[in-house]
């Protein structure tokens, strides 16, 4: 097995672990279990693989990724309880999740010809979407949903990837440095609160205004 294939299925288990804490959350069953960590371990990498026509998608392959969502969901269930802060835990395991798989979903959309910017989409896409999936299943509050940084680490980590990929990079060096970058912005969000500026919309005008500034005519 291969450093890279490795981290493909360190990514999996990852995110599954973080589908299975949330379903620890909400009390569910071991079938709940496995089904909410393969949901959001295999998630992002199928979207991925669509869009792109990887027929058939990664998992169909390769099923031993769904005994790896299937592990981490059995070793969450019999361990979940010993952890004081769960969603503390959930947070920062789908932080590692993310940044692994902003990188490798770019390296996936590369390796597959597409052009640079389809890369960045789908390692966001890889990196985004299984905890999507993951909360909208768990009736979790969405992380697209809060303001703190998290499409952004995974679009820093795809575009740090992509860039070092144009500049003829040692491919592991690229992964490991595009993993890093999305964990640092995805950690400092944790830790900091770092947040990008929000909209702010100006008040509508009044009808009195309309009518004042004679967008209104009056009969």
């Amino acid at each position: 097995m291969t450093i890279l294939t490795f981290l493909n299925y360190a990514g999996v288990f990852v995110f599954a672990a973080t589908g299975a804490l949330a379903a620890s959350r909400r009390q569910l069953d071991i079938v709940g279990f496995i089904f909410l960590a393969n949901v959001t371990g295999i998630g992002g990498g199928t979207i991925r693989d669509l869009i792109l026509g990887d027929d058939p998608v990664f998992w169909v392959r390769e099923p031993l990724y769904l005994v790896t969502g299937t592990a981490a969901a059995i070793l969450v269930y019999f361990t979940a309880h010993l952890v004081e802060s769960r969603y503390r835990v959930l947070l920062w395991l789908d932080a590692l999740g993310l940044s692994f798989y902003s990188a490798m979903g770019a390296a996936k959309g590369i390796d597959l010809g597409s052009d640079p910017m389809v890369a960045v989409v789908t390692g966001i896409f890889t990196a985004t979407l299984g905890g999507v999936l993951r909360d909208i299943i768990a009736g979790e509050p969405s992380v697209l949903l809060k303001r703190e940084i998290y499409v952004t680490a995974a679009l820093a980590g795809a575009c740090v990837y992509v860039a070092m990929h144009l500049a003829q990079i040692d491919m592991m060096i690229a992964v490991i440095c595009g993993s890093l970058a999305a964990f640092i912005v995805r950690g400092g969000a944790l830790i900091r609160g770092w947040k990008l500026p929000v909209y702010k919309p100006h008040p509508g005008r009044t009808e009195a205004e309309l009518k004042r500034d004679g967008v209104i005519r009056e009969d």
